[in-house]
């Protein structure tokens, strides 16, 4: 057959015997045509020209198709060209984005070099002019950012993009999403380029994802668990290892809203992300794979595939891609499943069993059973464990060696995933184990955990580690070795599969949305529920069978008819007058009736995913709040609203909404919106507190009907509240606060919700509200409880705590019992706001004494010190009587009324501090004072009673402990009348002071200053004779 050669294409690289399609075909014509309108010509006729050409019909099209294709292949002429397409332009290159970003996806391995360079010159330059919808084109174009692949060719590509990152970085950072998508990307990319020639992209490549991640880490929280897979290949770099760091020590200093690791690997990730880690091409090559071709016929394509994009050493890391897309992106359809075709699991297992790196395959196990760590199964999708159970039983016969690796695998992870969340992996596990059974993914667990063909200290060590599942054997699973059946498959063998269905389906298989669909399905997404044991049709085979004859699951009759028609119905209009009939309908049934449960997990699946996500409007009018109720699920709570007391069908409404809350938890905040919104509608002051008992009694009903306490559906609803939509719960929390105050108020929990989820302009939104009188979130006489648990609490929840606090002028006598609990290195947010409590007060009796009556550590405690040095600089001489007077009064032998206060002073010592501490103390603050020159309350006459009397009646280890402090009492003649003035505001002493020194210090009596403050701690204390001071001094000396 002769070959007729068409030319060689301006945009692609093509080969002698490949002919032009369609689109290249048209792309040609429109370079030609405007090569012809413009040949020949000046810049200005042109133009000209090119604007004539655009009155004719159909021409905009090829003018602008012949502008792109010279801006791609003629670099001289590319400014000029991209000039004129800026003129031209109707729909801001809305037309040229939607065909360039297809032609990327579709095409960009054929283009030649030029064209790729130029295609980054006009990413540039539509970028630096701000452009619309441009992000989509970079994130096809980044998807050509291959993984594995450190050939120059995508060396090239991958340092080109990051340049234009940096360069544009405040661009990007308009686009949350794509942060996150480049994020993800770059930190898989970077453990690709460990070779010394590419550490300079390497560290490039650093220190762009660790500014980016640091200012828009918020961002990176929507990429789920995989971030932390991604990240752990990397913590050796010393910028990831500090970023390890912060996020396990203080995640709130990357984030308010990031709570720790764990909120990270409680979402899963988004098929977006896990999609965007293969080429396109690798895509449609899997996609084929598994859904077009025949178990037998595998095995050539197998091999073309390791040859095209395995076969290099590098490309072993891609294999954890292949793995994680396969996993959690192609989720096949019932018919496929009951096919011939390949299924997912044989597939990876191929990628196990041919890879040829240590480390990779580690990476490979993680990547397998990654979903399992902390699998939950009302957010967890039951497709994303079944491959890794079924490559470990299908392996057994043929492979043992894959399903013992495996199986050690999973229970060494338990412990050496992450210690600290360990009970959390196990826990996961579990869960995934226990779905399998329940889903009838497997019979039984017992033939793949006890099986013969482990050897003995395996089999203990899973026996050990999954006891649960080994002695609870299934029905007939356990007089079978299903394992050992004529149907197992090897890998790589060209055996065809026995199926009981044979069937192929022409059509390709569906990739699954990010939400769950939403139909009127009334069962779980996948029913195994099978009288035979065929383990070769792990998913839906009984499905299908069943599908017809189990009308248990159907609601038949109207309920059913107008569920459906709700189901199908789009206008939001229709559907509220729908769920009106909906609602009338269910209010005539019966309230043990057993469509019940049925038609409350239709309607969740009917209105969730019109409720899910953030609700509450960015500007609050009524018009944007009617919209965001537009939903039937609230024409629900309006019927709720409206009903009496005893109204007939009232009960049957309760337990059909119990019902749906199992399925749907947002419930309880969005009826709490909708009550807070219809109150705020009306606005209608008479009726006010009308509207607020009977939204009172609407929402406790609701708690009724779920058999729960207020204040635990109150928690509950506003931690689901927070976690979907901060703004509703911003909104909602004043009402809750004034509504609910019983509940409420110093309520720990309740506050720590709202306080975690809070930005600091929220924050002042709080405090504000707190001084306008709108918002009262404690009772004074009782928040001391509170502010003991809030201790545990993070860093910055404590000092948003406290400032909330501060704005309801919490006063320091309240929190004073605090003090004495308070540790100096890990209670520094509740010390701090403290102390600034106390700098604006003056001191008394009742302050110091609870100074000193903290417990005295070694620990470089300065609080004491603090308060003291700040009191003297203004009230030196209030603050020496006020420690004289504690310090005096520790000695109550002294008194010649000691038996009479005897009892009094047993009270007493349990709630000031002792001689001991009190000493403990004046000795540290001595210490500290002389370091810092400011021993003038020592010299002071009060001081030097108190300190008299304490050596007097002290014992000989105490003055020997003390013995430095007692040296402080000083001799007559040594008293100078400059150390006497060194208070502020006092004036100097006069010679009277001086001489009458000996003498004050031999009558100790207390100041009566002080006689108010502490009346009931004063004693009066027998003088003692002045040789005995004398042999104090000697001793002391």
């Amino acid at each position: 057959m002769e070959v007729i050669s068409t030319g060689s294409s301006r945009l692609f690289l093509t080969s002698p015997v490949e002919n032009k399609d369609d689109l290249e075909e048209k792309l040609e014509r429109s370079y030609q045509f405007l090569q012809s309108t413009t040949a020949g010509l000046s810049d200005k006729d042109a133009h000209e020209a090119i604007n004539k050409a655009l009155l004719k019909e159909k021409c905009y099209e090829e003018v602008s198709f012949g502008l792109l294709v010279t801006i791609l292949t003629e670099p001289q002429n590319a400014s000029k060209s991209y000039r004129d397409l800026t003129l031209i332009t109707r729909d801001g290159f809305g037309l040229i984005l939607t065909n360039l970003s297809q032609l990327v996806l579709d095409r960009y391995l054929r283009f030649n070099e030029i064209v790729k360079q130029q295609l980054i010159w006009l990413l540039r330059e539509m970028i630096k002019n701000a452009v619309t919808n441009v992000d989509t084109l970079v994130w096809n174009m980044m998807r050509h950012a291959a993984g594995g692949d450190v050939s120059p060719k995508n060396i090239t590509l991958i340092e080109s993009l990051l340049d234009v990152f940096i360069e544009y970085k405040n661009w990007l950072e308009k686009f949350p999403l794509l942060i996150a998508s480049v994020v993800y990307t770059y930190l898989r990319l970077i453990e690709d380029h460990n070779a010394p020639y590419l550490s300079t992209l390497r560290q490039k490549e650093v220190n762009f994802l660790i500014s980016i991640m640091r200012d828009h880490f918020h961002e990176c929280l929507v990429i789920g668990r995989d971030l932390v897979r991604l990240l752990q290949n990397v913590a050796r770099i010393p910028e990831f290892e500090q970023l390890w760091k912060d996020m396990l020590l203080t995640p709130k200093s990357l984030s308010p809203n990031f709570t720790g690791i764990l909120q990270l690997l409680q979402n899963r990730t988004s098929r977006r992300f896990l999609q965007s880690r293969l080429t396109p091409e690798m895509e449609r090559k899997l996609v084929f794979l598994t859904s077009q071709v025949r178990f037998g016929n595998h095995k050539r394509y197998q091999d073309w595939f390791q040859k095209q994009y395995l076969a290099t050493p590098e490309s072993q890391s891609l294999r954890c891609d292949i793995i994680r897309f396969i996993v959690g992106v192609i989720h096949p359809t019932n018919e496929l499943l009951c096919s011939d075709i390949i299924p997912r699991w044989a597939v990876i297992g191929w990628l196990l069993t041919t890879c040829t790196s240590t480390v990779a395959v580690s990476n490979a196990k993680l990547a397998l059973f990654y979903d399992w760590l902390f699998f939950d199964s009302e957010k967890d999708n039951i497709m994303n464990i079944e491959p890794a159970i079924l490559v470990m039983h299908h392996s057994m016969r043929s492979h043992p060696a894959v399903s013992a690796t495996l199986l050690d695998f999973l229970c060494r992870i338990i412990s050496n995933f992450y210690p600290p969340l360990s009970d959390k992996v196990k826990a996961g596990i579990f869960t995934s184990l226990r779905q399998i059974l329940d889903k009838r993914v497997l019979p039984s667990l017992l033939p793949l955990f006890d099986n013969a063909k482990l050897d003995r200290d395996l089999r203990n060590m899973v026996q050990d580690t999954f006891r649960e599942f080994c002695n609870s054997v299934s029905l007939e699973s356990s007089s079978k070795d299903i394992l050992n059946t004529p149907n197992s498959i090897k890998f790589e063998d060209n055996e065809s599969l026995s199926l009981m269905n044979n069937h192929i389906m022409d059509t390709e298989p569906a990739f699954s949305d990010d939400e769950e669909e939403t139909g009127l399905r009334i069962n779980p997404p996948i029913n195994y529920n099978s009288d035979e044991e065929d383990d070769d049709i792990p998913l839906a085979k009984i499905k299908l069978k069943d599908k017809n004859k189990n009308n248990e699951n159907f609601i038949e009759g109207p309920i059913g008819e107008t569920l459906q028609k709700l189901e199908n119905e789009t206008d939001s209009d229709e559907r509220n007058e729908l769920m009106e009939k909906v609602i009338q309908q269910v209010m005539d049934l019966d309230e043990d009736d057993e469509n019940l449960p049925a038609v409350a997990k239709c309607l969740v699946n009917c209105v969730k995913t019109e409720v899910t996500g953030e609700l509450f409007p960015e500007s609050l009018t009524e018009e944007n709040l009617a919209d965001s109720m537009k939903s039937p699920l609230f024409t629900l709570y309006k019927t709720l609203y409206g009903l009496g007391k005893d109204e007939l069908g009232k009960d049957v409404l309760y337990k059909l909404i119990a019902e749906m809350y199992s399925d749907m938890p947002s419930l309880g905040y969005l009826l709490i919106f909708y009550l807070k919104a219809k109150i705020w509608k009306e606005n209608k002051k008479e009726d006010h507190s009308v509207a607020s008992a009977l939204k009172i009694s609407v929402y406790k009903d609701f708690c009724h009907c779920l058999e729960k306490k207020v204040d635990i559906c109150l928690f509950d609803d506003l931690n689901a509240c927070h976690i979907s939509d901060t703004k509703l719960m911003m909104w909602i929390v004043p009402d809750l606060y004034r509504d609910f105050k019983q509940q409420t108020l110093n309520n720990a929990q309740v506050l720590r919700v709202i306080i975690s989820a809070i930005d600091p302009k929220q924050l002042q939104t709080l405090v504000g509200k707190v001084l306008q009188g709108h918002l009262m979130m404690f009772k004074t006489e009782s928040i001391v409880p509170l502010l003991k648990a809030s201790l545990t609490w993070e860093s910055i929840e404590q000092f948003f705590l406290w400032q909330l606090v501060s704005a309801h002028n919490v006063s320091i006598d309240t929190v004073l019992p605090l003090i004495t609990e308070l540790d100096y290195e890990q209670h520094s947010e509740a010390l701090t706001a403290i102390t600034l409590m106390l700098k604006l007060e003056k001191p008394n009796a009742d302050y110091i004494k609870h100074l000193f009556s903290r417990d005295i550590c070694d620990n470089g405690d300065l609080f004491v010190f603090t308060i003291i040095k700040y009191w003297c600089d203004e009230y030196i001489d209030k603050v020496a009587e006020l420690i004289s007077s504690l310090l005096s009064t520790r000695y109550p032998s002294t008194s010649p009324n000691k038996r009479k206060r005897s009892a009094t002073s047993k009270t007493l010592s349990t709630t000031v501090p002792s001689a001991d501490q009190v000493l403990g103390h004046l000795e540290k603050l001595r210490i500290i004072c002389e370091k810092h020159d400011c021993m003038a309350i020592y010299t002071l006459d009060s001081m030097q009673r108190a300190l008299s009397i304490a050596h007097n009646n002290s014992n000989d280890s105490q003055r020997k402990q003390f013995s430095e402090l007692f040296g402080l009492m000083e001799e007559e003649e040594e008293v100078s009348s400059t150390k006497r003035s060194q208070g502020r505001g006092r004036k100097p002493a006069n010679k009277n002071t001086v001489a009458s020194r000996r003498e004050i210090l031999r009558v100790p009596i207390l100041p009566s200053d002080s006689s108010d403050d502490s009346s009931e701690e004063e004693e009066i204390v027998k003088p003692k004779q002045p040789k005995k001071r004398k042999k104090v001094m000697s001793d002391s000396d």
